[in-house]
């Protein structure tokens, strides 16, 4: 197949990627490459794939790999409405898997518009092109940050998530509610994700565990919110990929045109205990300097993932004594801090 991945030079796009590659399918990645957190990690991702260093790239210009000769990867603004009718123009895209957003859920209590821009016009411009170039399926990122301040657990896709506590958690609602109109209207299938904290290789230095294990390394404190009771749902990378995976390749059950999914680990860990087990693997005790809630954060998070288990054979099992001990060794190899 053909397909297209959205945000292929963050940390879950370039990890699908590479595990699409690897099965012999035909990729175009796109990326703004836009400086949120260290723009020299997202080039290293894509040299990891096989692309040349594309910092000065023209916006639109079309860069090979020379790893993977099935790879193309092509720096482009989704909210640039133009720019995603050229790509669908110039390719024919059997599946698009869009994981491009701007993440973040404190920094989108000080930076509101990025959000509407990535998260909201982007998207809308995304189903357009879908809509009017007969993609057949439409795999999309929400997140697990759409049930807020939910008591009931494990989180349940039944649930209903009408009270998000951050504009990040807004706009991805918004995303499947947006999604379930096209759906409705077009009969375009979609499947909507959400992701549960996925950390690993090559992850997001702006994630918790990343910043514990630069300051632990540095020997400066760590800050421990709600002083380290948060509970949290922690899924490896190679689990989420394996999961994103099955989706796109197999048939869409029962051929419904509308879908959501939790994909996570279907366990709730103390963030406690998750730095305990991350100090065990650094062979280095962290200096902890405990604080209360932030504002938008939740107290807990737990997926159920039974849905997509039935469905697609999900399976996750990766703890996150070996999920950690394979980020720790991977950060203390490369030191990509």
């Amino acid at each position: 197949m053909t397909i297209l991945v959205t945000g292929s030079a963050g940390f879950i796009g370039y990890h699908l990627s590479k595990k699409l590659l690897e099965a012999n399918h035909q990729v175009i990645g796109v990326d703004n490459i836009n400086d949120y957190y260290s723009t020299e990690l997202k080039y290293a991702r894509l040299e990891q794939l096989g692309v040349a260093r594309v910092d000065a790239a023209i916006d639109g210009l079309e860069c090979s790999s020379e790893r993977y000769p099935n790879f193309k990867f092509i720096k482009i603004e989704l909210a640039d409405s133009d720019a995603v009718k050229q790509l669908f123009k110039k390719y024919t895209f059997d599946k698009v898997c869009h994981l491009a957003a701007q993440a973040g859920v404190r920094y989108s209590i000080e930076n509101p518009e990025v959000y509407i821009q990535s998260n909201l016009v982007a998207f809308g411009h995304l189903l357009e092109a879908v809509r009017h170039n007969h993609v057949d399926h439409l795999v999309y990122a929400s997140s697990s940050s759409v049930y807020g301040e939910s008591q009931e657990v494990p989180f349940s896709v039944t649930q209903r998530v009408d009270h998000p506590i951050s504009l990040y958690a807004a706009t991805k609602k918004a995303n499947e509610l947006m999604a379930h109109t096209y759906s409705h209207l077009y009969e375009i299938t979609t499947t909507g994700l959400r992701f549960f904290t996925v950390y690993g290789p090559w992850g997001r230095p702006d994630m918790a565990y990343y910043l514990f294990t630069k300051a632990i390394l540095s020997d400066k404190p760590i800050n421990v919110f709600n002083n380290g009771e948060m509970k949290r749902d922690f899924t490896y990378i190679d689990d989420i990929v394996e999961g994103v995976q099955r989706i796109i390749e197999q048939p869409i059950v029962n051929r419904e045109c509308y879908k959501i999914y939790n994909i996570g680990n279907s366990r709730s860990e103390k963030l406690a205990d998750f730095i305990e087990t991350l100090e065990k693997h650094l062979g280095k005790k962290a200096k902890k300097n405990l604080l209360p809630m932030q504002p938008g954060d939740v107290s807990q998070t737990f997926a159920d993932v039974s849905a997509l288990q039935s469905d697609y054979g999900y399976s996750p099992n990766t703890t996150i004594d070996e999920g950690l001990k394979q980020f720790a060794n991977w950060y203390l190899k490369t030191k990509m801090g």
